[in-house]
């Protein structure tokens, strides 16, 4: 069997995770083990008896799979024989999992660290890519989104017993719908008073930068 082929089989039977492997290559006419080490040059060859090891790394950091599948096969072409066999292999290290808080926890947070007799809120919703504007406004329709953060996101009230606002369901079920889409969002409550009752007013009005909002 040629080297080539030895190395594909080799390969084949690699955990599809596998960073680097070890490879022995014995080769027992010594005029032939010569003329392959130096073929095998840029894999960094040693020589211990009949056998030359060398390394195969997919990292980057070596040479690859395919540069060792040429030089192999400019070894067969020199018509030299020898069994190619797998010392040992190392294995990538797991991605990182990239945990991101959902719209609807950052809500669940908010809401729990607000005092018992919370009211009316003022809120924030930040979102993390402006090219997801458009498509939020849509999903969080009912709370009756405005736009004037300064950053991809918008405001919006929410009231827990009566008056102007957004209940909290009517909040995390708009939020559920960013999540569900994968938009990544995050709600901060900016104003929040508690025990308010509304006299011939829908609710209480708050100022934000100079501004009523």
């Amino acid at each position: 069997m040629s080297l080539v082929a030895q190395w594909n089989r080799l390969e084949r039977g690699l955990d599809p995770s596998w960073s680097d492997a070890r490879l022995t290559l014995r080769v027992r006419d010594d005029r032939a083990r010569s003329r392959v080490v130096t073929l095998l040059a840029p894999a960094g060859p040693s020589v211990s008896g009949n056998e030359i090891r060398f390394y195969v790394d997919r990292r980057g950091g070596g040479v690859g799979p395919e540069a060792v599948r040429r030089m192999l096969r400019r070894i067969d072409e020199e018509r030299v024989s020898g069994i190619l066999e797998l010392v040992s292999t190392g294995q990538r290290a797991p991605e990182p999992v990239v945990s991101r808080r959902t719209a609807a926890a950052s809500w669940d947070e908010a809401l729990a660290a607000l005092p018992a007799d919370w009211s009316d809120l003022l809120c924030e919703l930040e979102l993390r890519s402006s090219a997801d504007l458009e498509r939020a406004a849509v999903l969080v329709g009912p709370l009756n989104p405005t736009q004037r953060t300064g950053r991809p996101g918008f405001r919006f009230r929410s009231a827990r017993l009566r008056g102007y606002g957004a209940s909290p369901g009517m909040v995390r079920r708009c939020l559920e719908r960013l999540d569900a889409e994968e938009i990544g969002a995050e709600v901060r409550v900016l104003r929040v008073l508690s025990g308010s009752r509304p006299v011939q007013t829908q609710g209480p009005a708050w100022r934000l930068d100079g501004r009523a909002v």
